[in-house]
């Protein structure tokens, strides 16, 4: 059906002809909204029930696989236990890299343009997410990709946000602005850009939406806009390094008020060279490895995060090598040339589902971080680092132990009852194991099945009057070491 003369030009009238038109999107399940938990630490679905955010980053899902390869992808997050995907509406390569379907988001060199066709694949992706309970982390833009020009005007582009936020108004969404960016800036563009979302959110009825802001390396979202009203959590980008600091900035956020919920989204990648090293890269070159993407995990949840994010750089990308003797396409310096479908089944993007499950084992709600379990010194360095959370009851609470270390002492005496169960949980397949059972003192010291580099473990904890099940979810087949 056209749109009337008369409607069209009060339309131009207010200078919003470019967004005037949503126009529905694929017929897809309804997903339970998430919102911010009650203490201002968590996610929810609107009945309450906690939600973990377990992320993964496939940043070009929107442009640059085909429909069978998002199937094949989508299929595999979904069986790992994911529950959200991140990607980018109009990514680094959005000029001139065309969808599957021939499109590009937008039909000139501005914003304002809109082009509607290049959508319809949008819509199937967050169609087909929700099908499989995922929810997708959208960014509108990756604002890396230009900082001077018509895409780094202010009202542009709260235009062009506004259009999305009306287009999929009730979806399977997160918003998240920015895009591997400093805020330092773009604040009046990121604002711009919030106050579309939320205006078109209210034009198509949506009295909530969740905000956040992607930053670059080693920063929070909460360094430029935690006081912001739209800014619902901060996400951080730690960067990618196998001697993480991010249980530091995690625990910087989870300090500031007003008090939201914070998470890592981009930690270091699994199989990317460590600091990003590009030139020179060799065999020999140290690259992020399974245990290094779980010991961010662990050291960022048990710091206070509502949950982590997973990535590859392969796999964002959808990768596939050039052909031999061809020069490798992409940043090939710091990526493995693997092709995507090979990357998928890296170990550790099977792994982190586990602390998933392991914090959903316990009441997810109430944990709090608290390294005054920990008798002694802590070391400030990942690779050695021990990590404690606990229930704010003191009902149960994990310790992470990086490289098994042995003799760990803590101090059980803030735990509530007077007879506690102690298990260790295998980061590397989910299963739990009974370790003792004993009568609380001030102090117990502990030591894992296993010890050394790449053999982390958490011990769990339990008062044995809360009658909490073996800790995690693990499958029939991985049941432990």
């Amino acid at each position: 059906m056209k749109t009337p003369a008369c409607l069209l030009a009060l339309i131009a009238a207010f200078g919003a002809c470019a967004f005037a038109q949503t126009p529905s999107t694929a017929s897809s399940p309804t997903l339970p909204a998430i919102r911010v938990s009650d203490n201002g630490r968590a996610f929810v679905r609107t009945d309450g029930t906690p939600f973990f955010w377990l992320g993964d980053t496939a940043w070009c899902i929107f442009n640059h696989p085909s429909p069978q390869d998002v199937d094949l992808y989508l299929d595999d997050r979904q069986a790992k236990g994911f529950t959200v995907i991140q990607g980018c509406v109009a990514v680094w390569d959005f000029r001139n890299h065309r969808n599957p379907d021939g499109q590009l988001p937008f039909t000139g060199t501005d914003p304002t343009g809109i082009n509607d066709a290049y959508f319809k694949n949008v819509d199937s992706i967050i169609a087909k997410a929700a099908a499989r309970g995922l929810y997708v982390a959208l960014l509108p833009f990756w604002t890396k990709n230009t900082r001077t020009g018509p895409f780094a005007d202010p009202a542009g582009m709260q235009g062009y946000c506004r259009y999305l936020a009306k287009r999929y108004a009730g979806k399977n969404i997160f918003w998240v602005l920015g895009g591997d960016t400093a805020g330092t800036d773009i604040q009046p563009v990121i604002d711009a850009e919030a106050a579309g979302l939320l205006a078109g959110a209210k034009e198509a009825g949506m009295a909530k939406i969740m905000i956040t802001y992607h930053p670059t390396g080693r920063q929070s979202s909460s360094f430029w806009f935690q006081d912001r009203p739209w800014l619902d959590f901060n996400a951080i980008q730690s960067g990618h390094f196998i001697n993480t600091t991010n249980f530091q900035i995690v625990g910087g956020d989870f300090a500031k008020t007003p008090v939201k919920p914070t998470l890592d989204m981009e930690p270091g990648y699994e199989n990317i060279t460590n600091n990003l090293v590009r030139t020179n890269v060799t065999a020999a070159t140290p690259r992020i490895q399974a245990v290094d993407v779980r010991r961010s995990a662990y050291l960022a949840v048990f710091a206070g995060a509502a949950g982590h994010t997973y990535g590859n750089g392969e796999v964002y990308e959808f990768f596939h090598p050039a052909p031999d003797g061809a020069p490798p396409p992409g940043n090939a310096g710091w990526h493995a040339n693997m092709d995507w479908k090979d990357a998928l089944k890296l170990p550790a993007s099977g792994q982190v589902q586990f602390l998933r499950y392991l914090v959903e084992s316990r009441p997810m709600l109430e944990r709090i971080p608290d390294q005054s379990l920990l008798a002694g010194t802590v070391s400030n360095r990942a690779v050695d680092r021990l990590a404690a959370t606990r229930g704010t009851s003191g009902r149960y609470a994990f310790i992470y132990l990086p490289a098994g270390q042995t003799g760990v002492t803590v101090n059980t005496s803030g735990l509530s009852g007077t007879t506690l169960a102690a298990w260790w949980y295998d980061p590397r397949t989910g299963g739990a194991k009974a370790a003792e059972t004993f009568a609380k003192a001030a102090t117990h010291s502990f030591t894992p099945p296993t010890a050394g580099p790449g053999d982390d473990w958490v011990l769990v904890l339990d008062d044995t009057a809360a009658k909490f099940p073996p800790p995690g979810r693990a499958p029939p087949t991985t049941a432990g070491r």
